[in-house]
């Protein structure tokens, strides 16, 4: 081993251990080539090897500091099976390759992290993101996209800004976004519901609705709906576009999880939209991770104004850090690499939780979708939540579904089921002990 490389594991050590801690200043290069009798540039070679891995950094005229002691996660293991948590497995990720990503996002941009953002978003990004929708077959102009703090801030735009119909009250899918039906409740915007379960909505009561209510848009998630994990036939689709058209009501489409549909002949809803009364939103939160809080938004022409006044005043511009390396790794083709393993890992899962789901509980009614969630409608006389919390004393998690309705709306006995978060060999385990208590529920609720 060379010398520099007994010095950087001596003072990696250090660090790591907790004996040098985050903003401790190392000894001086003078006192640190006599403690190790070596030259200068030797110790020198050392310090710029931990700087480089963002262990310690230099302040001129001052010394080297630890940047953080702290070691990196690690996966921990588990005997539980969550199936509530929805959120993607944060250590299959290539950190490396976003963090090259970062890094050189850094460099590149270094002017513009000083100033504020675009406000539409990074121009380049915008032009990766084009390229990216026709994968999507979504094909729009470059002023037609926007860049947002992930999807919720385009919701947030879209139900306080004004529409050109003048109309204020907003349709939703029951149940839907948890996230969007805690937004109704906490500001208490105006808001209708239509009932979707695995067999789709009822499009009588959709033109009804429609017809009679000041309907602004008509918020739907066309593809793996969220929570059921259903989707809409080309059918369904085409209907409520005739319908959107008709009454001049606008849809919003959440597409958060296009990564993941195995049906490569399944369209959005914009793909087809020839009267520009579709708003397209895309999240990187499944296929990524949430903490980017990067979203696009595809608006109608009549929206770009409107849409673009709200944006400047929520937030300028979102995470420029965040947005440039976004760039990079679409633009590098990381991202198109990564999205086809992650997809393959999900959809792995997703056939077992069906399969299990088939073999299993065949008698509940259920989505027949392959896809990371799905869920199951329970009878009358089981008590859904104190199933959850006698499937949680054997360790395994599930959430209720309160927060996927509104206040006031009917809510089906449902039991929601995701496997984002859920080892391959555990999801038929899991299944198994829901089957096992179900089939004898006098013996627990």
């Amino acid at each position: 081993m060379l010398k520099y490389e007994i010095i950087y594991f001596n003072l990696l050590n250090q660090i790591q251990l907790g004996a040098l801690q985050a903003g401790a200043k190392l000894p001086s290069i003078r006192q640190l080539s006599r403690e190790f009798s070596c030259s200068k540039s030797t110790i020198l070679t050392a310090l710029r090897k931990l700087e480089n891995q963002h262990f310690i950094y230099a302040q001129p005229k001052s010394g080297y500091y630890v940047v953080d002691h702290q070691l990196p996660s690690t996966p921990n293991t588990s005997n539980v099976i969550d199936f509530a948590t929805s959120s993607p497995s944060w250590y299959a990720f290539p950190y490396k390759d976003f963090q090259h990503c970062i890094n050189k996002a850094i460099d590149t941009y270094q002017a513009d992290l000083f100033r504020y953002g675009t406000p539409k978003g990074l121009p380049s990004l915008v032009r990766e993101a084009q390229k990216l929708l026709e994968t999507y077959q979504v094909f729009t102009k470059q002023e037609n996209i926007f860049i947002t703090s992930g999807v919720q801030q385009s919701l947030f735009l879209l139900s306080i800004m004004p529409f050109p119909t003048k109309r204020t009250t907003i349709l939703v899918e029951q149940p839907s976004y948890h996230l969007y039906m805690d937004y109704f409740k906490t500001y208490q915007v105006p808001v209708v519901g239509i009932k979707r379960t695995s067999k789709g909505i009822d499009l009588q009561e959709l033109e009804t609705i429609f017809s009679k209510q000041d309907i602004k848009f008509f918020y739907t998630m066309p593809r793996l709906q969220n929570p059921l994990g259903t989707s809409f036939c080309k059918k369904e689709k085409d209907d409520i576009r005739r319908l959107a058209y008709k009454y001049s009501v606008y849809i919003v489409e959440d597409d958060y999880l296009a990564d993941f549909d195995l049906n490569t002949k399944s369209d959005p809803l914009f793909t087809d939209d020839m009267e520009q009364h579709v708003i397209y939103l895309k999240s990187f939160s499944k296929i990524m991770f949430p903490g980017l809080r990067i979203g696009l938004a595809v608006l109608p022409n009549a929206l770009i104004d409107s849409f673009q006044r709200h944006k400047n005043t929520a937030d300028i511009d979102s995470s420029m850090i965040s947005q440039a390396a976004l760039e990079l790794y679409l633009k590098s083709g990381m991202f198109e690499r990564y999205q086809k393993v992650v997809s393959e890992a999900y959809t792995q899962r997703a056939n077992i939780l069906q399969q299990s789901i088939t073999k299993y509980l065949p008698d509940f009614q259920a989505s027949t979708v392959i896809c990371m969630h799905s869920h199951i409608v329970l009878p009358k006389e089981i008590n859904t939540n104190r199933l959850i919390q006698h499937l949680k004393l054997k360790k395994i998690y599930l959430d209720t579904i309160e927060r996927n309705y509104l206040y006031g709306f009917y809510r089906e006995r449902i039991l929601k089921l995701n496997v984002s978060n859920v080892e391959d060999y555990k999801i038929e385990k899991g299944i198994q002990e829901i089957a096992h208590a179900l089939s004898h529920p006098q013996n627990h609720f």
